[in-house]
């Protein structure tokens, strides 16, 4: 009884084993090594990750498009970038003030 388990364990993890490595040759195909140099101009995506929507339309797998825009670039030299890649993002300007009214407490 225990060598007809152990069996199907083992034909088990050669079938996954299999499944894996035909998977992995079908993304081999089409990954690309894409190498950087000094100078070269790259689209940094900068945000935080909570509240971030996962799942669905605005989700990892939504489709992203980018037309360039001079506006976008950023030059290192006004962002303070700390060693851990952090930095301190801080508002411009307000640009509306509300009050909440909560039952013991304000909120602005």
């Amino acid at each position: 009884m225990v060598f007809k388990i152990e069996d199907k364990v083992r034909l088990t993890r050669d079938r996954l084993k299999v499944a894996f490595d035909r998977q992995k040759s079908y993304v081999d195909l089409t990954r690309k090594d894409i190498k950087f140099t000094v100078g070269d101009q790259v689209f940094l995506k900068v945000s935080l990750w909570k509240k971030v929507l996962r799942f669905g339309r605005k989700g990892k797998l939504s489709s992203r498009r980018y037309w360039s825009d001079p506006s976008h670039i950023v030059f290192v030299e006004k962002i303070d970038v700390r060693p851990d890649l952090a930095f301190k993002k801080e508002p411009m300007h307000v640009l509306n003030q509300e009050v909440k009214v909560l039952r013991k407490k304000t909120i602005s």
